[in-house]
């Protein structure tokens, strides 16, 4: 743990006065629960939490931190693995409580506060049966997916995130307010297309939205002694999938769910999932083979994509630990690992070992964003969650070994969002070596003094 740095009761006293918003330090009713954070292994104790309520604030609570030394950590949905958005002994600018979304059906744009999850921006849309490609589970930060590039559902039809990024409202390290779009401050634009929190505190984001009249799904379960056939199967029927779908293969515990037998409940399983932006019928046709296998749990259905978003939930205070591999290829000797790996899960745990789908608009888009994974047609996501701090040790190995498992096949290529802590040579790879050397010199320009460095940081160029 840092130490925690003294705060003049004065400088604490004027940053109670400035904000709209509330001022929390150790002691205050409400600051344990303020610091708790998605991720159950991080246990950190900032001296002052700033839960801004305007841009105003968030401009104050900045010059604050630089003025009395504090780190400053930046709080949207608090979802990272790592836990950057809380930093011991420093500063966090919490932006919970700005978490508005205003659809605008008549221009197909989207405006959403800092502080929003995907479930605000996902309700507030469908109303108007409208989407843009959102996180795979709704607790997720709408800031930090987006501007991280922005993998979901919908993005093999809608592009990712950051490809659906209009313009962006930044409070910078100087305390300054910046607007910024494709012709208005262009390069820092650019870099907000998947270059992360590295540039200032995105106060709101305007998306493009899509007309998404129907969603539904279909997602069948097997037991581990078929999985790789119906693997093979999925694998084969993603291949020649229309960009309206998308979806993964999903090895985990069988939840206690309506759905499940039983009989079924914590024996692992192996989910096939198909998501369509159309009615049920589509895909039910396009899974048909897969019914042939004879699943053991079948769940075809239309459903709300606001509904779809929190299937996957995963619940606040896990531990957590999570890493990917983004593939070139996915031939039957990767299936094979990939399978035979799964069956060494860790249990009884809620870790899942998934495979998605990308293609379609992700690999069509914008070439020239700081998304070098955009072009895989697959990635491996190990995604551990367990409960007791007995088995960090053999999970966080598992975790490892399913990439390791993975690397004859890995592009080099990372998102960055589906990674914690795992070195420069990582972040590097989540950029591309040419475009982090375009972001560093952008960082210089807007953050010379790493103030916003709790994250996959890019150091300022000399």
């Amino acid at each position: 743990m840092a130490p925690q740095i003294s705060v003049p009761q004065a400088a604490l006293a004027g940053l109670r006065e400035d904000l709209a918003g509330a001022v929390l330090v150790p002691g205050d009713p409400g600051y344990d629960e303020a610091r708790i954070v998605h991720n159950g292994m991080i246990d950190r104790r900032p001296t002052v939490i700033a839960q801004c309520a305007t841009q105003e604030d968030v401009s104050n609570a900045i010059v604050f931190g630089r003025e009395t030394g504090l780190p400053v950590a930046v709080r949207g949905g608090g979802h990272s693995v790592a836990g950057t958005s809380v930093v011991d002994g420093g500063l966090v600018v919490d932006l919970r409580r700005m978490h508005a979304v205003v659809a605008d059906p008549e221009h197909m744009t989207v405006r959403v506060e800092g502080g929003a999850t995907m479930s605000h921006l996902d309700r507030a849309c469908q109303p108007f049966h409208l989407a843009t490609t959102g996180g795979r589970v709704s607790t997720t930060g709408v800031g930090g997916f987006t501007l991280g590039g922005g993998s979901g559902w919908l993005e093999r039809k809608f592009g990712l995130a950051c490809d659906n990024l209009v313009a962006a409202e930044l409070i910078t390290a100087e305390g300054k307010h910046v607007h910024t779009d494709a012709d208005t401050h262009p390069e820092l634009f650019w870099a907000l297309h998947g270059g992360g929190g590295n540039f200032g505190v995105a106060t709101s984001l305007t998306l493009r939205l899509h007309e998404l009249p129907a969603m539904s799904m279909a997602m069948l379960f097997f037991p581990p002694e078929r999985a790789p056939e119906a693997v093979r199967v999925f694998r084969d029927l993603a291949a020649s999938a229309p960009d309206e779908v998308g979806g993964g293969v999903i090895y985990l515990p069988a939840p206690p769910e309506p759905f499940v037998p039983e009989h079924l409940v914590g024996e692992l399983v192996c989910g096939t999932l198909f998501t369509c932006a159309g009615p049920v019928a589509e895909v039910r046709e396009l899974a048909e083979p897969l019914f042939a296998l004879e699943p053991v749990i079948e769940m075809v259905t239309d459903i709300a994509y606001a509904d779809l978003q929190c299937m996957i939930d995963d619940p606040p205070g896990l531990r957590n630990y999570w890493s990917a591999e983004y593939l070139t290829d996915f031939p039957d000797e990767a299936v094979d690992v990939f399978c035979a790996r799964a069956e060494r899960i860790p249990m009884p745990t809620a870790t899942q070992q998934v495979l998605f789908m990308m293609g379609g608009a992700v690999a069509s888009g914008p070439a020239g964003f700081p998304v070098p994974w955009r072009s895989a047609p697959w990635v491996v996501h190990p995604f551990a969650t367990w409960v007791d701090p007995a088995d960090d040790e053999r999970t966080v190995q598992w975790v490892r070994d399913v990439r390791a498992d993975a690397r004859p096949w890995s592009t080099g290529a990372v998102y960055l969002n589906f990674i914690g802590s795992e070195g420069e040579e990582r972040v590097v790879a989540g950029f591309g070596a040419e475009n982090h050397r375009r972001l560093a010199a952008v960082k210089a320009a807007y953050d010379p003094d790493n103030v916003f460095r709790f994250n996959h940081n890019i150091a300022p160029a000399a």
